[in-house]
């Protein structure tokens, strides 16, 4: 399974972006999506999930009413929109597969995209 990820790059406080991951190499409609982010100096944080299908989602606190994952299995992608940027959301944003059609757990994960840079300033 391979996971490209793109979309990142450098917007002011209150803007938005749209980032997208591509996948290959299996079936995408079959399995779910995660996103995570890594700012520097912390530990990886579980951003938001999405099902196989797209029906359910999740969010972490931080995500919640401002993050939007959706997918589109005829183009294998999966797409997390952001609005209402914080500066602490800068980060590295990282795509994820796990082998089942949903989870929250983060252990289940096994499959990681390259990440992109999201930079948000002040």
């Amino acid at each position: 399974v391979q996971l490209q990820a793109s979309g990142g790059g450098l917007v002011q406080a209150g803007g938005s972006l749209r980032l997208s991951c591509a996948a290959s190499g299996r079936a995408f409609s079959n399995y779910g999506m995660g996103w995570f982010r890594q700012a520097p100096g912390t530990e990886r944080e579980f951003v938001s999930a999405i099902s196989w299908s797209g029906i359910t989602t999740f969010y972490t606190d931080s995500a919640k009413g401002r993050f939007t994952i959706s997918r589109d299995n005829a183009k294998s992608t999966v797409y997390l929109q952001m609005n209402s940027l914080k500066p602490e959301d800068t980060a590295v944003y990282y795509c994820a597969a796990p082998d089942s059609k949903y989870t929250k757990r983060e252990s289940e994960y096994k499959y990681w995209g390259q990440g992109t840079l999201v930079t948000v300033s002040s």
